[in-house]
């Protein structure tokens, strides 16, 4: 059987849905003959798209044995519903959450529901399953499975390590260290951690916080100022763009503040792992926001998988990556004291006993082998249909 794999989302550039499309794409090989159209950078989003019915066809022309094209997320899979010349293939698309709760009238009321004509509908989460069938897809055509994680990723016990990595940033000594990864966008609720949270703490808590992060304001940031703002909003989400990143930036420049919480940047995969390994806690303390969602949970899972205690937000593709008491703690979201009270109620595991159980329990349950052994038994399942 050969798959035609298109998508958007692919190295060089980096996140999530980067990781999941390489690795999917990769693993696929070891099931089917892959072919793929993907974005590498070398063009303008634009023509990657204006040129994309066109290359899909010359690839079907070229190797007739194509059965199924997936597409690897809404966007993609949405410009392509006014593609022709190719209804003869099974087609498939990923929703990954955003692309399902976008709130755009116009995509949610003729757009979205229009996704029934795609052969099946992959949600890399229930929560994800649940908004799509919500919106209108059609509850027979919808899989759930799972994103996977690196099994490679470890612990790293080095206390070295944990030094130079101390002294290299500057933390203080003897402090719990409560970690926080991701780009700054709103629904993570890293500004409302600091602003709620991080004052019922004890101050012998501190708070790193790594990923992208500009320190200074950017030329798009003030233009954004400008705009209307229902429009800002709609960009910021579409694009990507870290929404909370503003609030922040006052956050970490602000007296009340400023000796309770660093922000690292970006951090190299090494160094990255040293922090997970030896901070007191993991923390995803993920918000409600109208038209956005965390489709599943990735970095949760990734965290675990370096041996750090998870505490996440019980919400959204969150609960699907971390099960409560089995591979980290759920917290209600947006309740203060509920977050203070688990981080403190804490209790030192000197042997590291707990962490190793929930490690194990990440690996046993989540992998990028398992995802791909779902889409490839859906994929089947399909080219004999």
């Amino acid at each position: 059987m050969e798959v035609l794999f298109v998508s958007h989302k692919y190295p060089p550039a980096t996140g999530g849905m980067e990781k999941q499309s390489y690795e999917l794409i990769e693993g696929m090989h070891a099931h089917v003959v892959v072919r793929k159209i993907v974005y590498t950078g070398k063009e303008s989003y634009f023509h990657f798209f204006r040129k994309l019915n066109g290359r899909i066809l010359a690839m079907v022309h070229r190797y007739p044995n194509i059965r199924v094209v997936h597409f690897n997320d809404g966007l993609i899979a949405a410009l392509s519903l006014w593609h022709v010349g190719y209804d003869h293939l099974r087609r498939v698309v990923t929703l990954h959450g955003l692309d399902v709760v976008f709130p755009l009238g116009l995509y949610q009321r003729f757009i979205l529901p229009r996704f029934n004509r795609y052969d099946r509908v992959v949600a890399v989460s229930q929560a994800t399953a649940v908004a799509a069938i919500r919106r209108g897809i059609d509850e027979k055509k919808v899989s759930v499975i799972s994103n996977g994680i690196d099994h490679r990723l470890a612990p790293k016990t080095d206390v070295t390590e944990w030094g130079k990595f101390q002294r290299k940033y500057h933390l203080p000594h003897g402090s719990k260290i409560l970690v926080m990864l991701g780009r700054p966008v709103k629904r993570k609720g890293f500004s409302w951690f600091v602003r709620e949270v991080l004052p019922l703490l004890p101050e012998e808590y501190y708070l790193v916080m790594a990923g992208p992060f500009s320190r200074e304001v950017s030329k798009t940031e003030e233009r954004l100022r400008w705009l209307p703002g229902r429009w800002r909003q709609l960009y910021m989400l579409f694009m990507g763009y870290p929404s909370d990143q503003m609030e922040l930036r006052s956050l970490l420049n602000d007296s009340a503040y400023v000796d309770r919480i660093k922000h690292v940047g970006k951090l190299p995969r090494e160094e990255l792992d040293v922090l997970l390994s030896h901070g007191e806690a993991f923390l995803m303390p993920n918000i409600s926001v109208e038209g956005d969602m965390e489709g599943f949970g990735l970095v949760c899972l990734e965290a675990s998988a370096c041996g750090a205690m998870v505490l996440a937000s019980a919400i959204d593709g969150i609960v699907d990556a971390i099960q409560h008491r089995k591979n980290g703690i759920h917290v209600e979201p947006e309740n203060a004291q509920a977050w203070s009270s688990a981080i403190q109620g804490l209790v030192y595991d000197g042997k590291g006993e707990q962490r190793h159980a929930y490690r194990t329990y990440t690996l046993a349950h989540f992998g990028w082998d398992k995802m791909v052994h779902g889409y490839a038994a859906l994929f089947k399942e399909l080219s004999v249909t």
